[in-house]
C-alpha cells in the first residue's frame, strides 16, 4: 500500500474515532454536574484536552489554554479539559493550584480516553467548525505555542476544517 493510501486510512480512522468519542461527551458530567451538550458547539473550533493531576506538562499547558480561551472565545473557540484522574479530589487539588478558565469534564473510568485512544498526557484534539478532527497534539512544549496558536487562528478564520499543513 502506498504511503498516501495509508495516510488516507489513518485520517479516516482518526475521524471515526473522534466522531465516536464526541457521541460520548454528552453523557459525561462537567464541573458542577452540568451535562455537556456538544450540539451547542456546532460551528465552533473545539480543543479537547485530556489531562491528569500527576502530569507536569499539563501544568504548563493550562495557562496557555486559558490564554487561548480568553483571546479567541469571541471568535468561536471552545476549550474543554477532560480529566482522567480516578479520584476527583486529585483533580480538584490540581485545579486549585492551576486554575482552568475553560470547561472541565471528568472521565474517571477512562471511557472517553479509551474512545480517543489517548496515548499520553496531555493530549489535545482540535475539532474544526464542521465537527471534523483537524489535529492531534501529544504532550505540550512551550516552543510549540506560537505554531499551535497560528493553527487555531487559521481555523477560526476559515469556515471549515481543512487539515492544517505541517510547517
Amino acid at each position: 500500500m502506498s504511503r498516501f493510501g495509508a495516510d488516507a486510512i489513518y485520517a479516516n480512522t482518526c475521524r471515526f474515532i473522534v466522531l465516536a468519542a464526541l457521541a460520548w461527551l454528552p453523557s459525561l458530567a462537567m464541573a458542577g454536574a452540568e451535562p455537556l451538550d456538544l450540539a451547542r458547539f456546532r460551528g465552533k473550533v473545539v480543543v479537547i484536552d485530556f489531562w491528569a493531576s500527576w502530569c507536569a506538562p499539563c501544568r504548563q499547558s493550562f495557562p496557555w489554554l486559558n490564554e487561548m480561551q480568553a483571546r479567541y472565545r469571541d471568535r468561536g473557540l471552545v476549550v474543554i479539559g477532560v480529566n482522567v484522574d480516578r479520584e476527583r479530589a486529585e483533580a480538584d487539588r490540581f485545579l486549585q493550584q492551576t486554575p482552568a478558565d475553560f470547561q472541565i469534564v471528568y472521565d474517571p473510568d477512562g471511557v472517553l480516553a479509551s474512545r480517543y485512544q489517548v496515548p499520553g498526557m496531555p493530549s489535545s484534539y482540535v475539532i474544526g467548525r464542521d465537527g471534523q478532527q483537524v489535529e492531534v497534539h501529544i504532550g505540550f512544549r512551550k516552543d510549540m505555542r506560537e505554531r499551535r496558536e497560528a493553527e487555531l487562528e487559521r481555523l477560526l478564520s476559515s469556515g471549515g476544517a481543512s487539515r492544517v499543513q505541517p510547517q
